[in-house]
């Protein structure tokens, strides 16, 4: 994991299964932090185990920006594309790499065009593609903890 500054973040959830994101001082604060935090950088490589919550928090991302469209694991198409309002008005291109055979096959369906777009590109199983990510690249990791909450390291 490549970092200059590394952060932690506990993923927690409420009553109504609603994601909390609490910092190292256990105050609430908006996934959308973690965007603002990490100007002007727009690729997020997201590392974790099966059922890490990769998905749920990259939803939640997008949710947060303003999307409408339905958020869920572009597994079988690769990458899906959202459309947001606000804050970050365009599109935010969203990658599950797990099924890739190699790099060949994501250059094949232009990985390099989204990476590279200016747009916000979160990527699930970012180890598939490493070659290809931008220098400047957040990685982010996810882990479950034995009390059910994740921690997030940035």
């Amino acid at each position: 994991m490549k970092s200059k500054n590394m952060a932690t973040y506990t993923i927690k959830l409420d009553d109504n299964s609603n994601i909390l994101l609490t910092n190292e001082k256990n105050e609430t604060v908006s996934v959308l932090d973690l965007l603002k935090d990490h100007e002007p950088h727009r690729v997020f490589a997201f590392d974790g185990q099966m059922g890490a919550g990769k998905t749920t928090f990259i939803k939640k991302l997008c949710e947060e920006m303003g999307t409408l469209d339905v958020v869920n694991s572009p597994t079988f198409a690769i990458v899906n594309v959202y459309d947001v309002e606000r804050p970050y008005k365009g599109e935010v291109y969203h990658f599950d790499c797990y099924r890739l055979k190699d790099i060949r096959e994501a250059m094949d369906f232009g990985a390099e065009e989204y990476l590279y777009s200016g747009n916000y590109c979160f990527i699930e199983w970012p180890e598939m593609i490493e070659a290809l990510l931008p220098e400047d690249t957040v990685w982010v990791k996810i882990e479950p903890q034995e009390n059910g909450d994740r921690l997030l390291t940035i």
